[in-house]
């Protein structure tokens, strides 16, 4: 069997927004002129263009039209980069906005992943981060109060976690397990992060452990997944035993 003649389109227009002759911003033409032009029904056309839609490349104005978007930010799934530090090392303005700062009693889960006793008090804490006012991330982290205690009088707006815990707490983050799953956003995480219920998101879970390895933190964060992807080094190819 061949290629769908949609799967051709869709890899035609990728290849053109990938060499920039479709450029980000750039409106498309409408769907009667594009499947005019390829000459192929505009059910043809909507499944091609909803395969680049899935993928995050092309962006829907209602009353508009469909436009290019704008090329992902690289993301290092490898290396334990603060939010603000990576993104203003790629010249990206950041913002944070709390959205939620409480103390609550550990639950089971949380305890084990931050090595204390159940119902021991943490800070739970969510914060809608920014790029140049744009909502891209929701993070959520939890730490222990007797490790920070009074975290809530710091600005957390203003300020990095990670810095407030070295320059504050005399405790440095130096390393972190981190897994990555693809999610759906909720109701609740679609109206934050502006895009629609359902809108594909990568979660990116993590425990932070200090210097003598004791854990620190334990975070889940959101990313849109219309703007960034993650990439990783390739490690050496791994040398199996044989017998």
């Amino acid at each position: 069997m061949g290629i769908p003649i949609y799967i051709q389109i869709a890899e035609n227009l990728l290849e053109k927004i990938v060499t920039g002759e479709l450029a980000p911003d750039q409106r498309l033409p409408s769907e009667r002129e594009l499947s005019n032009t390829l000459n192929v029904s505009r059910m043809t056309l909507r499944a091609a263009l909803r395969v680049l839609d899935n993928k995050g490349l092309l962006i829907r104005r209602p009353g508009d039209g469909t436009y290019i978007a704008q090329p992902k930010i690289e993301r290092q799934a490898g290396k334990l980069v603060p939010f603000t530090e990576g993104m203003r090392l790629r010249g990206y303005q950041t913002g944070a906005k709390i959205i939620t700062l409480e103390q609550r009693h550990a639950e089971i889960s949380i305890a084990n992943q931050l090595d204390i006793a159940v119902s021991e008090p943490v800070y739970y804490i969510q914060r809608l981060r920014f790029i140049a006012r744009e909502p891209v991330m929701l993070e959520k982290f939890i730490v222990p109060v007797y490790r920070f205690p009074n975290l809530d009088a710091y600005d957390l707006e203003m300020r990095s976690f990670y810095e407030v815990a070295e320059t504050e707490y005399g405790i440095t983050i130096h390393q972190a397990q981190q897994s990555l799953e693809a999610v759906s956003a909720t109701e609740f995480e679609a109206e934050l992060l502006e895009v629609v219920p359902g809108a594909p998101l990568m979660l990116e879970s993590r425990q932070a452990s200090d210097s003598e390895m004791r854990p620190v933190e334990y975070g889940q964060d959101l990313y849109r997944g219309d703007r960034f992807r993650f990439i990783t080094e390739i490690a050496p190819k791994e040398k199996l035993l044989s017998g």
